[in-house]
């Protein structure tokens, strides 16, 4: 068994690109992990069962339907072998609310070793998000984006509390990006 170590951050946050330069980074070191998306994941079993024609429509599926698909997706991670990383959110911003990214019956399957929380200023993500043209995503000013990053923040104590793990927070500001790429390889390492 290997490490587990669960990546997440709100949309637009650049976690994937941090990561990414991370693991290449860390190549040369001898240091590696596969990277497994949750949401894809989820969205391969929601498309499977005709429920979603694309991935911006999952987080507006019914919640009981959101918690089965999360049920089936943990349990196909929790098979990986070797040192993976989890990249997903630690909660989805629904129209009736948030939504645990990782509910317990989720982390009972993970057991993951560290959460990372990628951050940055939420007026940074708003403008990634509007230069970003291949997602649709609903319209969030700064207040809304902040409003979750805080969240997550609280989310994530729960899930440290259920599991033991620990948590660590990476910036991933305009113009820093390799700070938070060696900060995440850190972490990795």
């Amino acid at each position: 068994m290997g490490r587990r170590v669960i990546i997440t951050g709100v949309p637009g946050v650049g976690k994937t690109t941090v990561v990414t330069g991370a693991l290449k980074n860390l190549e040369n070191e001898g240091v590696s992990y596969r990277t497994l998306n949750f949401g894809t994941y989820m969205f391969d079993v929601a498309q499977k069962e005709g429920v979603v024609r694309d991935r911006d429509e999952m987080r507006k599926l019914d919640k009981d339907i959101q918690k089965r698909l999360q049920k089936l997706a943990a349990q196909a991670i929790a098979k990986e072998e070797g040192n993976v990383i989890i990249d997903t959110h630690a909660s989805i911003k629904t129209p009736a609310g948030y939504l645990a990214g990782l509910p317990e019956w989720v982390l009972r399957e993970l057991m993951p070793d560290t959460v990372v929380l990628v951050e940055t200023n939420e007026d940074q993500i708003l403008l990634r998000r509007l230069s970003d043209e291949t997602r649709t995503r609903d319209l969030e000013g700064s207040y809304g984006i902040a409003e979750h990053q805080q969240f997550n923040r609280a989310i994530a104590a729960a899930y440290s509390m259920f599991t033991g793990c620990s948590i660590k927070y990476i910036t991933n500001a305009d113009f820093l990006l390799d700070k938070a790429v060696e900060d995440m390889a850190a972490v990795l390492r």
